[in-house]
């Protein structure tokens, strides 16, 4: 099973950065103390969600070791008495025979014709942000350029959803049971898609948090949900960047520092997690770890919001919605 499900990526990636278009939207809109309010119940609804679903995998995954070891338990006899000698008279050419395992490349795990499909959504979005910049808030051409963001994602998104619906594509992540889909089951990959990007949007996130637990929740693997989950982000996250920088909400020092520790901080923890899981034989753990970044999100966020409203309280300041038409990026 390939660790990234790049069908899965085309289905939901379209309608993400739709709703994540519409969450900034919501951002420039909503007082500060609301947008902290719904990210410390989201963060904590999420973190519990996850959680309780790697207690539910551990167990799962405890019951399989068992069974594997009883299997194990009642075959050795019989192995240990058929099993050839590692210098019988075959040994030499039996070693010859096996290949080594050679790790794939890079380039040669990129399904580039799906790759493709979310390279030209994001380059669309991309060019549509662009030309907003230079319309005026509210203006006919704003709505416009906003508008044409949909036939876009939902176009990508249903040449996708047919596809699976044919046969002629399948997610990959659901093994070998995967069957067609329903139309009402792209229905419902596209509206968690465009509502995880909504409050990805909202809340300033590229939705890899929100699509982690929900893939989960999906059903799809552990491992296939966080590379996955990481691949659409760095789509989404990317575009977030852009439209917080055109608004003029974009620290960019902080950004670059930021960046640079987030992608030593992921290089290490690869390697860390890919060997606590090799030694455990659990890949629940990367639930668990997910569930406590999403719950020490949670506090670190949630504490400097409720900072931050503490002093505009202090200071008297205005704290109601904000009018969109109004905004000066």
């Amino acid at each position: 099973m390939p660790v990234i499900d790049y069908d899965l990526a085309v289905l939901i990636q379209p309608m993400l950065m739709l709703g994540i278009s519409i969450g900034v939207i919501f951002n420039v809109i909503f007082p500060d103390w609301l947008v902290t309010v719904l990210l410390i119940i989201l963060f904590l609804g999420t973190s519990t969600k996850a959680f309780l679903k790697g207690i539910e995998t551990w167990k799962k995954e405890t019951i399989i070791q068992r069974e594997a070891a009883k299997r194990l338990e009642q075959t050795a006899g019989e192995e240990a008495q058929y099993a050839p000698l590692p210098t019988g008279p075959g040994a030499a050419a039996d070693t010859k025979a096996i290949p080594s395992d050679e790790a794939p490349s890079i380039i040669g795990n990129i399904h580039w014709k799906e790759f493709g499909l979310l390279s030209f959504v994001w380059v669309a979005f991309l060019a549509l942000q662009v030309t907003k910049n230079y319309t005026a808030t509210c203006s006919p051409w704003y709505w416009v350029l906003n508008l044409l963001q949909v036939p876009v994602s939902v176009g990508v998104t249903m040449y996708e959803g047919l596809g699976l619906m044919s046969g002629k594509r399948v997610l990959s992540s659901k093994g070998t049971g995967q069957t067609t889909l329903k139309l009402y089951q792209i229905f419902i990959y596209g509206f968690f898609g465009i509502a995880a990007g909504l409050v990805g949007g909202l809340l300033g996130l590229g939705g890899g948090f929100i699509m982690g637990p929900l893939f989960l929740e999906l059903g799809i693997p552990p491992q296939v949900s966080s590379a996955t989950a990481t691949f659409a982000m760095m789509f989404s996250s990317s575009m977030s960047v852009v439209e917080y920088y055109l608004l003029n909400r974009f620290p960019v020092p902080y950004a670059a520092f930021f960046t640079v520790v987030a992608f030593i901080a992921a290089i290490i923890g690869q390697h860390v997690v890919r060997k606590l899981i090799n030694w455990l034989g659990r890949a629940s753990l990367i639930i668990f770890i997910l569930a406590f970044m999403i719950f020490v999100s949670a506090i670190s966020l949630g504490g400097v919001g409720i900072s931050n409203i503490v002093h505009k309280i202090a200071r008297h300041e205005y704290m109601g919605f904000e009018n969109l038409c109004m905004y000066d990026a």
